[in-house]
C-alpha cells in the first residue's frame, strides 16, 4: 500500500520500532510514537522530517538517535504524505491482527494518548487556544481522549471486544484524516524552528 510513497519500505514496521525503542531504552511504544506523529501534522507542523523529530522528542520527552531516529524521518515523512493521500491509504501503527486483542486494545490507547501530545504541543508552540478549533475537530479531539483509555470490557466476548476493536480503528482513521484537512492544512505551523 505504500510502495509508491518515497522511503516507504520497511517505515511501518512495529516489530522492528518496538526493538529500537527497546534496545534505546525508551518507555513509548510505536503507537504512541505514530499517534504523536499524527497529532503533530494534524495540528499543522510543518511536513519537514527534522521538525516532525525534534517536536515529537520534546512532545514525548525522549531522546532518539541513531537507526530509531531515521526511522522516525521516515515515519513522518511518509505519515505526511498518507494523510494526504485522496486514496485514503493513512493507517494508525497498531500490532498485527494476530496479537491478543487486549494488547493490541493497549496499543490503540497508547496511539490515542501520543496524537493528543502531538497535537497539544503544536498548539502550545504556535499559541492558539481551543477556541479557534472547529466544533468538528473539538468533538474529535474529546473522542480520541476518550479512545486513550480504552480496554476491553471485561464481560465483553472476544467477538465482541474485536468488533469495537475494529469500529474504533475505522473511526480513527476517518476523524485524524478530517482532523489534518480541517486543522493541518488550514493552520501550517511556521517552518523556520530552531531545530535542537
Amino acid at each position: 500500500m505504500y510502495d509508491d510513497l518515497p522511503d516507504a519500505v520497511g517505515v511501518f514496521d512495529f516489530d522492528e520500532f518496538a526493538n529500537h525503542l527497546l534496545d534505546q531504552g525508551a518507555l513509548a511504544s510505536p503507537s504512541q510514537l505514530h499517534g504523536c506523529v499524527c497529532g503533530l501534522l494534524g495540528a499543522g507542523a510543518p511536513t519537514e522530517p527534522e521538525y516532525g523529530l525534534d517536536a515529537l522528542t520534546q512532545a514525548l520527552d525522549l531522546e532518539l538517535h541513531g537507526e530509531l531516529a531515521g526511522r522516525i524521518l521516515q515515519l513522518y515523512t511518509v505519515t505526511a504524505a498518507t494523510l494526504q493521500d485522496e486514496e485514503f491509504t493513512f493507517l494508525p501503527l497498531l500490532p498485527d491482527e494476530e496479537e491478543e486483542i487486549a494488547l493490541r486494545t493497549a496499543a490503540l490507547a497508547s496511539w490515542c494518548d501520543g496524537f493528543l501530545a502531538g497535537f497539544a504541543y503544536v498548539t502550545a508552540t504556535q499559541d492558539r487556544s481551543a477556541g479557534a478549533l472547529s466544533q468538528e475537530t473539538g468533538e474529535v479531539l474529546r473522542d480520541i481522549a476518550a479512545m486513550a483509555q480504552a480496554e476491553p470490557a471485561d464481560d465483553e466476548s472476544e467477538e465482541d471486544a474485536e468488533d469495537s476493536y475494529i469500529e474504533l480503528v475505522e473511526y480513527l482513521r476517518v476523524a485524524v484524516v478530517n482532523v489534518f484537512m480541517d486543522t493541518g492544512c488550514a493552520h501550517p505551523a511556521e517552518s523556520q524552528h530552531e531545530y535542537q
